[in-house]
Parts: C-alpha cells; structure tokens; sequence
C-alpha cells in the first residue's frame, strides 16, 4: 500500500483512522448539492448518525477531525457526545469535492445530464472535467489523514466526510486506478473505511457498514447517491 505522505510531518508509529461518511441528507428533489449549504440530515440520516455513536462509543478515539458542512457536524455529533473530552477539528481538507454541477437536479428523468448543454463537462471523465481533479482530492485527504494519524499516535481517530474523498483516499491507499464508475464505489451512506497507518504508510483498509439496516432498500447495493 501507499505512503501517505512522502514528506513532513513525518509519523512514527502506528494508528487507525477511521473515515466515517456522514447519514442519509434529506433530498427530496434530487439535486447534487455538493457543497451548498443547509442541507442536514434527514430521519433516516440521524438515526445513522446514533447508531454510528452507539458503534464507536467504546472505540479507542483520541481525535476527531470532520467537514465543516452541516451533515457531516450532524453525524459527528453523537459519536462527539460518546466522547466529550475530545475536541472536534474542523477541516475544509475533508470536505465533499467541488463539482461544476452542483445544485442541479441528478435524479432519473429530471437529470440535468439529459440537457445536451451539460454534455461539455463531461468531455473528461479521467481528470473529471465537471469537478475538482481526483489528484487533488487526495493531496488533501492524504494531508487530513496523517494529521489524524499523527494526533491519534497508538490509538484510533475519526474523520467524518463524503463518499467522494473517502473512495478517492481508499483508492490512493491499496494502490487502484483513480478513474472510476461512480455507482460501484464501496462507501454507503454512514459506512466505516478505516486505516491502520504505521510509520506514516497505510498497511491496511478495512469497510464496515454499522447502520446496514437503515438503509434505504434503493440504495443496498448500490453506493451513488448524488452530492454526497
């Protein structure tokens, strides 16, 4: 596997970083909201978020680190309660990817990709031409990711933030082709990707999905959900 960041700061030794994507957001419309504000969690959403409180309320945490959109803070927030000794950063490192089609709606008939005046951003799909280049989704996540590393020394940490950045960090992590087919990510809503990282490598990756049974039934088996 990777390094994960091939100059200062340097870690030396060993920690889990879990990368937590936030709970279900409520969207009725459907639209790719990206990085617009006021969008929380849903019911649905929050129940995740108590449930992953529930699940890692005898995790060895020593830091927490998260998106400073609002339904990240939100699925923070009970796992935050689990473990109020503990300061939660922040981090715009984190944050769900830029995406030139933020705002419009995505789902089924209604998708703006049916206009033909949207076709244009998708002339690349490998850099991708309608958002912020993969390569520079993992500059930051690697940067996040041995912060937490180096802050959780001997312990565990956890970052909350969104499907994109977690799957690109995954990617950059086991060595895959960052190039891929958005539906078959492995990152379902209020999943668990988590990183053991010693002396600043990342040795293994492990996927867990804590609120499997709060899913809704479309999205079991499929991993896309438009701006999350």
């Amino acid at each position: 596997m990777n390094d994960i960041e091939p100059h200062v700061p340097v870690h030396r030794g060993r920690a889990i970083v879990h990368l937590l994507r936030h709970g279900e957001v409520e969207n009725p419309t459907g639209v790719l909201y990206g990085r617009l504000p006021d969008f929380h969690l849903s019911e649905r959403g929050r129940a995740m978020a108590e449930r992953l409180g529930e699940h890692l309320a005898d995790a060895d945490l020593t830091h927490l680190r998260c998106s400073p959109l609002e339904r990240a803070q939100e699925t923070m927030a009970p796992v935050s309660a689990q473990h109020p000794d503990l300061q939660v950063v922040t981090d715009d490192r984190v944050v769900e990817s830029a995406n030139l089609l933020q705002g419009r709606v995505m789902s089924a008939k209604k998708s703006a990709l049916r206009d033909p005046r949207m076709w244009w951003l998708l002339r690349n799909p490998t850099r991708p031409s309608w958002g912020e280049p993969y390569t520079e989704i993992v500059v930051r996540m690697r940067a996040a990711i041995l912060d937490s590393a180096i802050a959780a020394d001997g312990h565990e940490a956890l970052i909350v933030s969104h499907q994109l950045p977690i799957w690109m960090a995954r990617c950059d992590a086991v060595g895959r082709r960052l190039v891929h087919d958005p539906r078959r990510r492995q990152c379902t809503l209020a999943s668990l990707t988590s990183m053991t990282v010693i002396d600043g490598r990342v040795v293994n990756v492990a996927y867990s999905e804590p609120a499997v049974d709060l899913l809704p039934a479309k999205g079991k088996g499929r991993q896309f959900v438009a701006g999350a």
